[in-house]
């Protein structure tokens, strides 16, 4: 009896220690690299150059929830909300952040870090602004893609007065919380004034603005508006073409995201590309890159959405030149 106990226990020894280890090893993942994403649009509005991102991010051969995790963080249009969700992003020691949904998550993941990598978005001039001291060499621990949307304001401008070359006074409804806006309105006022129109300027920061805006456009005899390219007014961008087809106004707006729920005419960089830019460049700086060595780019594709069915709603002719230059006409 004394010896089968002894058999028993040296059995279940040798067992404990065959079978032991196991647990833990099952205990210890293999690592993943994370990217802290972090906006200052919402997830709802930019679910297109979401998807974008993760196209190019699967061209760099990573795909989310196999071979790396990535931590969103979302203002919401909520600008003072950016510097905490980046400090946050630090603090959970993500690989890389890539900041998107305009310049203000940008400077808000440099203030927060100066280690991490940041992949950035600028829709301002980024040596201007002073995100980066080059475009070609960046340096620090930064480096993104630019396209440069104060510049393309004044196309937009062109684009609305030979779409309503009657129109003596045109609308700018822009968002004052932009860091862009100044320069903005700067370089509207001096376009306006080469061609002798009045340029009016509304503000708004909320959807309850927005409204407001389009309510002051009577009194203000505005003939056409043009919307400041923001991220607050994309995740707005249905209100947008509601409200200009309720109150009949042709209206220029920055992207295609705005023509696809009903908008008049888009005209500005391909979002997407972009997008899939940044991926591309988060994945390089994954795979051991330095971005500070990696120079920032700026888009080569441009388009010119035209909405026919939102220009007859509003009884309006698009001439034929806009017509055979635009990239897209929806119909």
């Amino acid at each position: 009896m004394t010896i089968n106990i002894g058999r028993r226990e040296l059995m279940a020894a040798l067992a404990g220690t065959a079978v032991g280890p196991l647990p833990a090893r099952a205990q210890q993942p293999a690592t993943k690299p994370v990217i802290g994403y972090l906006s200052g649009g919402s997830a709802a509005a930019f679910a297109p150059f979401l998807a974008a991102f993760r196209e190019g991010l699967a061209e760099s051969g990573y795909v989310e929830g196999q071979n790396v995790a990535i931590e969103f963080r979302w203002a919401d249009g909520v600008y003072d909300r950016l510097p905490a969700l980046a400090e946050d992003l630090v603090a959970r020691n993500v690989d890389v952040i890539a900041a998107s949904g305009g310049d203000l998550a940008a400077f808000a993941a440099k203030k927060a870090t100066s280690k991490i990598p940041i992949v950035f978005t600028s829709g301002d001039d980024p040596v201007l602004s002073g995100l980066v001291p080059s475009l070609a060499r960046p340096g620090q621990n930064l480096t993104g893609v630019s396209f440069f949307v104060v510049e393309l304001h004044g196309k937009r401008f062109e684009l609305i007065t030979e779409l309503v070359p009657q129109a003596k006074t045109v609308a700018l409804l822009v968002n004052p919380n932009s860091p862009q806006t100044e320069r903005v309105v700067r370089g509207l006022e001096e376009a306006a004034r080469s061609r002798r129109v009045q340029l009016r300027i509304l503000k708004a920061a909320t959807a309850a603005e927005i409204d407001a805006a389009f309510a002051d456009l009577p009194s203000l005899q505005a003939d056409a508006l043009i919307e400041q390219s923001d991220p607050f007014f994309v995740s707005r961008r249905a209100q947008f073409a509601l409200l200009a087809s309720r109150r009949a106004i042709p209206a220029i707006y920055e992207g295609r995201s705005f023509a696809e729920v009903g908008g008049l005419v888009s005209y500005g960089s391909s979002l997407p590309g972009v997008y899939r830019q940044v991926a591309t460049y988060v994945g390089r700086v994954l795979k051991g890159e330095k971005p500070g060595e990696l120079p920032v780019m700026q888009p080569t594709k441009f388009e010119l959405i035209i909405n026919l069915t939102a220009a007859k709603a509003i009884g309006l002719s698009v001439p034929e030149p806009l017509l055979l230059r635009a990239d897209e006409v929806i119909e």
